[in-house]
């Protein structure tokens, strides 16, 4: 008995013990995790703490600008008047909104956006209620205010394109980043009101280097958001200017030299290869785009049949036509043939079971090089790409430019086709004909260029050297090297080339008003239909006959003064045909070219013109917007489709269609017609 007390006893005093211990234990751990969070995590909490007390506002940075050659602003920043909503502050909502609706004309959209963005925000954050407000509206919410608890007008910067349309395509535009950015780079300056970002052109690609740094605000807020009080306050750091080669006169001049044409004009400085223009009509005003584009205008651009969404000096592709003639006549050179050697053209040249047709059907008799570019004589092409194969024509061709990837800061470009026997036989597993060679050797068949190449051709067949177009002015420039090429050869076909506008050739009415100036070029056509042998056995249409797409392209390649080089061009006029000699490549070659020799006389004879074509292309625009909308209000048979959140992507499915839908068929050597040169 007393052993069975003595060893409850003893159990019970483990027991007792144990419990101790693990009391014990038990307040030694809670002992050390208080240390733990008090001392070690102390940090973590009082950010933690301050995080949830103190929130980051952010805003948008200045851009920087983009200048000209001589430092003209072609992208700057304007005074932008806009007012926002601080939800938190927000008192009798529905009463503001529908004060707010009145003042500014918001629409319905503008209404369901706000309401949305509001639902989404948080207390503190800013709600955009309208931006690029004329000083009236603005003046009318800022003495207003008081009556707008919630209500905050301020006066930021927006981005301002001087030229409009006239740099559309060469700079591009602004816009608010896509949920998709925002998903992509969580970044919140991308859903700060009033931020835009790069979205096509040198403002997409050149972003980084644009953006800057934005300011910043701290303010303490309740743990509900509401604003107590502001604590600090950072500036924004302006993004750098970046410094084109572009002449901002001469861009403007070529965009309304244009007229109402389909096309694109690039010109180039032979000495250092600086892209002195580089313009593509029509085209989208980037001030509409980058202040947030409305419906009517998103409907007007991307229906209109001459595609103001494509940059048709980069996304173009056309085959050249005649304007390969002269780089022809070197590779003929080259092959060691004399240019005095003469060709029969009879009108036609039959390769077995098929007539290849001259553009004049009665011939030129006997021609030379310099007569068959000058008077650009289909049959003597003909005749020495079917002795020579083409192979030998395309290295030269090569040489020239076409074909080739230029390293220029656009993020869509489309290089076009030298072709050969080995690329046929690639892609279409079929070996070559003689027949490939005699299409190819007018420009036709599977040649292809844009208007860039063909102006980098015209370069480096005025200058004998490599010239690279460049853009940016941002470092030193080192000259071309030579392209290794015979000096006589190309003085030959410059020789050739004169004689296209001053010798009774194709281009004469490109000669220049200019005394001592000389200009030389090479005139070209370019089918963009196939003709059936119904339509041959009954007659062939004129361009005048046909609509609009089914016309001919019309290009010129130029090069001035003739005898010493300095300044070259291209210009494409798609579905032009030749039909109206005001607007045709020849005498705008010679007005853009007067323009870079003589300003004045230039804009006057302009002038003139533009009273004929409706004046410049912002004053067509407007007038072609203006018609646009009173026919839909006419009509109001459907609404206009929705803007899309991207129109950048949008606009790209506009412009990949339209440009391979560009690509044209049949080829001109099937032509039994005359066509114009």
């Amino acid at each position: 008995m007393k052993v069975t007390e003595a060893s409850q006893a003893y159990s019970f005093s483990r027991r007792a013990l144990l419990m101790g211990g693990g009391q014990a234990a038990i307040a030694l751990v809670l002992a050390g995790r208080m240390t733990w969070l008090s001392v070690f995590e102390n940090e973590r909490y009082k950010l933690l703490a301050e995080s949830n007390r103190v929130n980051l506002t952010l805003s948008p940075p200045r851009r920087g600008w983009i200048v000209d050659r001589s430092g003209q602003p072609l992208a700057n920043n304007r005074t932008d008047f806009r007012v926002d909503l601080i939800p938190d502050r927000l008192e009798k909502r529905e009463e503001t909104l529908a004060a707010l609706q009145q003042i500014l004309a918001l629409t319905p959209e503008d209404m369901a956006r706000i309401n949305t963005d509001l639902k989404r925000a948080a207390g503190f954050q800013p709600v955009q209620v309208k931006e690029s407000l004329d000083w009236e509206r603005y003046a009318t919410v800022l003495v207003r205010l008081p009556e707008f608890p919630g209500v905050q007008a301020t006066q930021g910067f927006t981005r301002n394109y001087p030229l409009g349309a006239g740099v559309g395509h060469l700079i591009g535009y602004v816009g608010a980043a896509s949920a998709e950015q925002y998903k992509e780079t969580k970044d919140p300056l991308m859903v700060t009101p009033g931020f835009k970002l790069g979205k096509d052109g040198l403002e997409k690609t050149l972003e980084e280097r644009l953006r800057g740094k934005p300011g910043a605000k701290r303010v303490e807020v309740t743990a509900r958001g509401k604003l107590v009080r502001e604590l600090a306050r950072r500036e924004d750091v302006p993004g750098h200017n970046v410094r084109l080669t572009i002449d901002a006169g001469l861009q403007e001049y070529c965009a309304r030299r244009l007229a109402d044409n389909s096309g694109s004009i690039v010109v180039l400085d032979c000495l250092t290869g600086d892209v002195l223009s580089m313009v593509s009509m029509p085209a989208y005003d980037p001030n509409s785009f980058s202040d947030g584009i409305t419906q009517s205008e998103w409907k007007m651009l991307a229906e209109n049949d001459h595609v103001p969404l494509m940059n048709k000096v980069l996304q173009g592709l056309y085959p050249p036509g005649s304007t390969v003639k002269p780089m022809h006549a070197l590779a003929v050179l080259r092959a060691g043939i004399s240019p005095n050697a003469t060709v029969h053209c009879g009108g036609a040249l039959q390769v077995g079971n098929r007539a290849f047709h001259c553009h004049s059907r009665r011939g030129h008799g006997a021609v030379n090089m310099e007569r068959a570019v000058a008077q650009s004589c289909d049959i003597y092409f003909y005749v020495m790409a079917r002795e020579l194969g083409y192979d030998h024509f395309a290295k030269t061709v090569r040489e020239m430019g076409l074909g080739a990837r230029y390293d220029l800061p656009y993020p869509s470009q489309r290089y076009g086709t030298v072709p050969d026997s080995a690329w046929k036989l690639k892609k279409y597993k079929q070996p070559w004909t003689i027949a490939d060679s005699v299409n190819a050797s007018i420009g036709q068949g599977y040649v292809l260029a844009n208007p860039l190449q063909l102006a980098v051709m015209a370069a480096r067949l005025a200058q004998g050297r490599a010239i690279v177009p460049r853009l940016l002015l941002d470092q030193p420039h080192e000259p071309a090297p030579s392209l290794g090429i015979d000096p006589q050869h190309i003085q030959t076909v410059r020789q050739c080339m004169w004689a296209v506008i001053n010798g009774g050739g194709t281009g004469g009415r490109a000669r220049l008003p200019i005394p001592g100036v000389e200009i030389a070029g090479k005139t070209g056509t370019a089918q963009v239909r196939a003709i059936t042998a119904a339509e041959r056995r009954s007659g062939v249409l004129g361009n005048a006959s046909l609509p609009f797409k089914l016309r001919d392209h019309a290009l010129f390649v130029c090069f001035a003064p003739w005898d010493n080089p300095r300044y070259a061009a291209s210009i494409v006029l798609e579905h032009h045909g030749h039909v109206n000699p005001l607007t045709d490549v020849a005498p705008t070659a010679r007005d853009v070219m007067t323009f870079l020799f003589d300003r004045q006389k230039a804009i006057t004879t302009l002038h003139e013109l533009e009273k004929g074509w409706g004046g410049t292309y912002a004053e067509r625009m407007a007038r072609d917007a203006r018609a646009f909308e009173a026919a839909r209000a006419a009509a109001r048979a459907a609404p206009p489709p929705p803007v899309p959140e991207d129109a950048a992507e949008a606009a790209s499915d506009v412009v990949s269609e339209a440009a391979n839908a560009s690509v044209p068929v049949g080829d001109v050597a099937t032509r039994n017609e005359e066509r114009a040169e």
